[in-house]
């Protein structure tokens, strides 16, 4: 049977994955986002293309779900209104079609799921457990999500990506997710790497590990909605997100370093799946 062949192993895990990330709306939407014809946000030679189609994206998306919880406000707007617990593959197939639209489909239909993102955060709104406001509009907000985003997918795919990039070409993929941002409503966001890590900093004293937060990581690192053969590799996905935070958030999220193990043994697990989702993910024509 094909199913037993190198290709049928090859097919069957890439459609699996596919399904996961895409949703049953998957292969319309990739049809539409890059067979319909049009002006793009982006070139085909823009660096946010490079970074946004190579594998080294799940790695990435993950530490920017475990940085993202550690703004209070962000985090309370996600567990009130996101229903990220009850249906987390369907937030995940909304956000990278969301990804997928803005960096490779049409600028028309970039703008229009723009427009329905920014309506989406117009509705929520609420009240922290401590008392605090907080709406998803909120430039403030926007901007921490954006930059969480943007350093996660920077720094996997500096490490993971099939082909890293040069200094100056991270640069212009800041720049270009600086698009995206300003039309998501954040007004000044980073157009360079300095830039971005100074964005970043500016944000930690007012971070902090709630216990919404505890349990989103304990969600993503420990209880994954995954039935228990993909687990292992789910793992070894999670222990290279977590490897890749800065101590601080580590420190915050209360993820101890095991310096040996994960210098050398963690990496090479990151770099082996990651070339094979890109195998399964990317046949050969």
């Amino acid at each position: 049977m094909d199913v037993l062949t190198v290709s049928g192993v090859r097919d069957r895990l890439g459609k699996a994955l596919f399904s996961h990330v895409a949703g049953p709306d998957g292969p319309a939407n990739r049809a539409r986002i890059h067979n319909t014809p049009g002006t793009r946000w982006f070139g085909a030679e823009r660096p946010i293309r490079v970074v946004h189609g190579d594998a080294s994206m799940f790695i990435g998306g993950l530490r920017a779900l475990l940085l993202q919880s550690l703004h209070p406000l962000a985090m309370a707007a996600v567990a009130a209104h996101s229903g990220y617990r009850g249906d987390p593959w369907g937030r995940l197939q909304r956000t990278s079609t969301f990804l997928a639209v803005t960096t490779f489909g049409t600028a028309e239909d970039a703008r229009s799921a723009v427009e329905r993102v920014r309506a989406i955060h117009e509705r929520v709104k609420g009240v922290t457990a401590q008392g605090e406001p907080y709406w998803a509009a909120d430039p403030h907000l926007l901007e921490w999500v954006h930059v969480t985003e943007t350093d996660s997918f920077l720094r996997a795919h500096e490490r993971f990506g099939a082909r890293p990039l040069a200094s100056t070409d991270y640069d212009a993929y800041v720049a270009d997710t600086a698009k995206v941002a300003t039309a998501l409503g954040v007004p000044d966001p980073p157009r360079t790497r300095a830039e971005l890590e100074a964005r970043l900093d500016t944000y930690r004293p007012e971070l902090r590990a709630t216990p919404e937060c505890r349990a989103t990581a304990r969600f993503l690192l420990i209880q994954p909605p995954l039935p228990l053969a993909a687990r292992p590799a789910y793992a070894l996905l999670a222990a290279n997100a977590v490897t890749s935070l800065p101590g601080w958030a580590r420190g915050l999220l209360g993820l101890p370093r095991v310096p040996v193990f994960e210098d050398v043994a963690i990496p090479l697990t990151g770099h082996a799946l990651t070339r094979v989702i890109r195998w399964s993910m990317n046949p050969p024509a």
